[in-house]
């Protein structure tokens, strides 16, 4: 066993004149390492901490004084190693799962594979929360490409790390701070290289979303996946047909949401995966659109996707971005009597087909209601803002209806990222134009719906409809917009009893001045508006 001490990504490798300690610590929160190595140089000292939440180094702590062997496993390890905070917490054991239920309260145990969920209801650390204890475990064949047809528990962690997927995820990390690294997991860690544990055929073979994984965690960490590997994926990329469409689902999600999404879709693309589950997509590479346009359809809409990610706009924003031109494959013409008789594509009604090709995808890939109706909805209209010359406040109005008011600044994100997908700047006048038109469109009305009486109340008070109640609501709106701390129904409706009191000349006039300062109020808040966005 090559058992090797480490700090963050630094090796020290197994050099027997290596010494290491732990150093005393106030809190139960962290691993303190100290390390020193002597190269036959100066002596060279190291210290680095590892965040570890207390709930996780309880569980450890636990299964060693029920004299038991306990390993933080996997992620979390490689995590640590690179000063990423985990997002959860696996620790692996010699004990069996009847042991593991024993030693804790609250534990959880609903699978063939051995792995008890030990829960906190109380936790320092929200990551903590639920921490999953496996067995060491030697796996039989996987027929299916999915499962192991048999599992055995094991006394020995090599038999538990000789199954994971990854050199980097196969790491084990012990109590005193020794990193168990039998495949050079910290070598490819510092040369951010994905490799395969193994045989990398075999590996995709017991389970092909590892191929998606690869990907996954290539476009997450900012790592290269190694050429052996390349090829097993490429090989092997047919077996990903027999993967639920959920756990891809799950696993596209997470590469559409990582640092380097557009990377992640040629890599999908490039092994042979991505026609597997969205072939829509694939339909858009090579597919010229010329004029403003200096990509294809399929590399446009990944520079699309990238600018949605750099800005960290949620899941929904960038999957719109990413399909927002999914339909011009089918849509593309060539028309000779354009560009002044040079001719161009066009691509009439994309925007149509491509929201009808969303929905099938978003329903293929089992995705919420909600989300797929959404990311349909901005595919749908995301070609409105076209044209602010022609662009009216009625259609502005008609555009939130159909959206909703709730995603209307979403679609503006999904066509700013349409802008910066084809190189044009990110906020040129038109999209300032754009989004004055929207804040005017969403404003409350400056009128007499604001006021906090109507005409019903008006009639309860014996106030008769016709034009004296108009003239009434005009002139108590004009007393509001000079002071709103009259807009109460108390006031108004012993006001309302005032005015009627007054003549048909009277009241006229009041009510004429209200709709003249209603007019002043709507035309300043408008300027307001118009000079925020600079149009």
């Amino acid at each position: 066993m090559d058992i090797t001490t480490v700090f963050g990504t630094v090796i020290v490798g197994s050099n027997p004149a290596g010494r290491a300690y732990r150093e005393n610590s106030t809190s139960n929160d962290f691993l303190v390492l100290c390390v020193f190595v002597n190269h036959d140089s100066p002596l060279l000292f190291m210290k680095h901490q590892f965040f570890i939440p207390v709930e996780v180094s309880q569980v450890t702590k636990t299964l060693e004084n029920e004299g038991f062997l306990a390993y933080l496993v996997g992620g979390c390890v490689r995590d640590l190693l690179m000063d990423r905070k985990p997002k959860d917490w696996d620790i692996t054991t010699n004990a069996i799962p009847e042991q593991i239920i024993s030693f804790f309260p609250k534990t959880v145990y609903e699978n063939i594979f051995g792995t008890v969920a030990v829960t906190h209801e109380t936790v320092s650390d929200e990551t903590a929360k639920i921490i999953e204890v496996t067995p060491f475990r030697i796996e039989g064949k996987y027929s299916d490409n999915r499962h192991p047809d048999s599992i055995i528990f094991s006394q020995n962690i090599e038999d538990d790390l000789k199954r994971r997927d990854f050199t980097i995820n196969a790491l084990a990390l012990d109590s005193k701070g020794q990193i168990i690294d039998l495949y050079k997991g910290q070598e490819d860690i510092k040369d951010k290289i994905i490799r395969s544990v193994g045989n990398a055929n075999e590996r995709f073979r017991e389970d092909a979303l590892r191929m998606l994984r690869a990907v996954r965690f290539a476009v997450q960490l900012g790592f290269e996946i190694d050429p052996i590997t390349e090829r097993a994926i490429v090989e092997n990329s047919h077996l990903i047909k027999a993967i639920s469409i959920e756990r891809i689902r799950d696993e596209f999600t997470k590469i559409v949401v990582s640092r380097e999404p557009a990377k992640g879709i040629r890599l999908l693309h490039k092994y042979g995966l991505l026609k597997y589950f969205i072939p829509e997509l694939e339909e858009g590479v090579g597919v010229e659109q010329k004029g403003e346009h200096i990509y294809d359809v399929f590399e446009h809409m990944l520079h699309a996707l990238d600018h949605a990610a750099q800005k960290e706009k949620p899941f929904d924003i960038c999957l719109s971005a990413l399909f927002h031109d999914i339909g011009k494959p089918r849509t593309r013409r060539w028309d000779g009597s354009k560009a002044g008789g040079r001719g161009k594509y066009t691509f009439y009604g994309h925007e149509v087909v491509g929201a009808r090709m969303v929905r099938k995808i978003m329903e293929r890939l089992k995705f919420s209601r909600e989300t797929g109706e959404k990311v349909e909805k901005l595919v749908r209209h995301h070609m409105f803002f076209s044209d602010t010359e022609q662009i009216t406040l009625s259609a502005v109005r008609r555009t939130i209806v159909n959206v909703g008011r709730e995603n209307i600044w979403d679609l503006m994100e999904v066509r700013e990222c349409d802008r910066v997908g084809m190189k044009k700047k990110e906020a040129p006048y038109r999209l300032r134009k754009y989004h004055a038109m929207i804040e005017e469109a969403l404003r409350a009305p400056t009128s007499v719906g604001m006021l906090k009486i109507d005409g019903a109340k008006l009639m309860e008070i014996g106030i008769q409809p016709g034009p004296r109640m108009g003239w009434m609501l005009h002139a108590l709106l004009e007393e509001c917009l000079t002071d709103d701390s009259k807009n109460t129904p108390e006031y108004l409706v012993e006001r309302a009893r005032e005015l009627d009191a007054l003549s048909d000349i009277e009241l006229r006039s009041l009510g004429d001045k209200g709709k003249e300062k209603k007019e002043e109020a709507e035309e300043a808040e408008l300027a307001a508006i118009r000079k925020k966005h600079f149009v």
